[in-house]
């Protein structure tokens, strides 16, 4: 996604889906729009300050696109103290946290944010963009290196361990607090916080904390987000983005990635890539699936990643229904449900998002109704799904069994759910398997902070990289925007000084 040298370096982006962004579902009189994920973001508001530690901002600002956002900042908890709001002042006096614990709660609370000022100050002295995979780093990260002179070295050192290290230093004891920030770890990261790395707290508090912080509601959904990135790569005629585009086989001639081939084209002819091959599949999925020869690596490589431990998967349900503008006025576009804190948040049918962007956005649907999405975040199994055949009877009952936990969840929010509803789909971890190529529907690595790191994108073969969230910065949005950057500029030592020049720029801004 490199769109800053001269000449422009060309990029053919290839995907196997219909189109680059969400699901549309018809309805007489228009249509419903469906964000595979929970629709919910920061930091993308053209008019507003960027933040250099948020790699999608920085991509978009770069590719000179942005996206119509509606500001908001709150979002409901249904929890087993009762139906919270979540705000910036969250942990402050008169905020949730006050609310739940007292005094001695919202003193924590401080004491936390106290520890995370530093550590937020190390997380922004190195921008993403800065990153690169080869010795190329010594000269883009060397712009940035008297960021550090200012900072305690010691505290640097925490960023790669354990959010949860930072949690017991500040002396935070409260369970109700410790619960919150275990919920929020894992619907972040996929585990918990004694598994989050620390450098993506550091960068999410101040998201959510700041005393002017918002999130951000891109009109349209999802897809206007992933429509600006196609713009800007097809831009100019300096790349192309191409659907339908199944890639079968990354080839590989003495020990270097040269192209790909397609499984559409009768002929079999290689794409050829005049620079290299990147692969935004997970480490399981391309070690697995046939597309490379695993022999053109070493088997101590194969070994190592193919034994990556993975999360469980999740259960999806989409749902169109009928709700008027000043019904949804009254609800919060975002919820994160709890069923019983003595259970691990990792456990079954214990945690739930639910997403609502019509709340902010009339665009989703028809005048008269909205669209919401309700999950379980990395914790539906995927043992009970193995061996079963989709579009079966034991598929339907096993879904509908499944989905239950969902649509009860759904009724603490809008009790009458069923009834409004007249478009209903349940994704499950075999929908993530078939349509994203996800190794057992996973929610991604389940990597813990202190046992192990996410690699960079380099690979054994010479010019293949990989992104995604099997490598580094990790799960998520804006941690696999970064992985996309970081890759980028390490497809070549050629790009340096196109890279330079957008951290010249990052810089005159900042």
């Amino acid at each position: 996604m490199k769109r800053h040298s001269s000449p422009p370096l060309l990029v053919t982006i290839l995907l196997l889906a219909l189109v680059p962004h969400g699901r549309i579902r018809g309805l007489a009189g228009g249509y419903f729009v469906f964000d595979t994920g929970p629709s919910f973001f920061s930091g993308l508001n053209p008019d507003r300050a960027r933040k250099n530690s948020n790699p999608l901002r920085t991509i978009l600002d770069v590719i000179d696109e942005g996206v119509d956002c509606v500001p908001y900042s709150t979002f409901g908890l249904v929890f087993p103290e009762g139906d919270l709001v979540h705000a910036p002042n969250f942990g402050k006096i008169g905020g949730a946290i006050h609310e739940i614990s007292g005094d001695e709660g919202a003193r924590q609370w401080s004491n936390l944010m106290d520890k995370m000022m530093p550590l937020a100050k190390a997380v922004d002295a190195m921008p993403t963009m800065a990153l690169r995979g080869d010795v190329g780093l010594a000269i883009t990260g060397g712009m940035f290196l008297p960021n550090f002179a200012k900072l305690n070295p010691l505290e640097n050192l925490k960023l790669t361990r354990p959010f949860s290290d930072v949690i017991r230093s500040a002396g935070v004891s409260d369970a109700f607090v410790r619960n919150w920030l275990d919920v929020l770890c894992f619907c972040l990261s996929g585990v918990p916080s004694d598994g989050t790395i620390t450098a993506e707290m550091a960068l999410m508090m101040g998201e959510f904390y700041d005393e002017d912080a918002v999130m951000d509601c891109p009109v349209g959904g999802a897809r206007s987000i992933v429509n600006a990135l196609v713009r800007g790569i097809e831009k100019g005629g300096r790349g192309k983005v191409a659907v339908r585009s199944h890639v079968s086989e990354i080839c590989i001639d003495n020990g270097r990635a040269v192209g790909v081939r397609l499984r559409r084209d009768p002929n079999g002819s290689m794409i050829r890539a005049r620079m290299g091959v990147i692969s935004n599949l997970s480490i399981w999925d391309l070690l697995n699936s046939g597309i490379v020869d695993v022999d053109a690596f070493p088997s101590s490589f194969v070994e190592k990643r193919a034994n990556t431990p993975a999360c469980p998967s999740f259960m999806h349900l989409h749902v169109g229904f009928r709700m008027t503008r000043e019904e949804l006025s009254a609800l919060q576009a975002h919820y994160i449900y709890v069923d019983d804190w003595e259970r691990s948040v990792t456990d079954e049918e214990n945690c739930a998002l639910i997403s609502i962007p019509s709340v902010h956005d009339t665009t989703l649907a028809p005048d008269g109704y909205a669209v919401l999405h309700v999950y379980t975040p990395a914790t539906e199994r995927y043992d009970r799904w193995d061996g079963v055949k989709r579009n079966t009877p034991e598929y339907d009952r096993l879904k509908e069994e499944r989905s239950a936990f969902l649509w009860r969840v759904l009724e603490k929010v809008v009790p009458d759910i069923r009834t409004r509803a007249v478009h209903r789909q349940v994704g499950t971890p075999l929908t993530h398997q078939r349509y994203l190529n996800r190794h057992r529907g996973t929610y991604g690595p389940a990597i813990y902070a202190g046992d192990g790191s996410f690699p960079f994108p380099n690979t054994p073969v010479k010019n293949l990289l990989v992104c995604g969230d099997s490598c580094f910065p990790g799960i998520g949005v804006p941690a696999v925007s970064g992985s996309g950057v970081i890759a980028a500029n390490t497809i070549s030592l050629n790009t340096i000084g196109g890279q330079l020049e957008v951290l010249r720029k990052i810089k005159v801004q900042s």
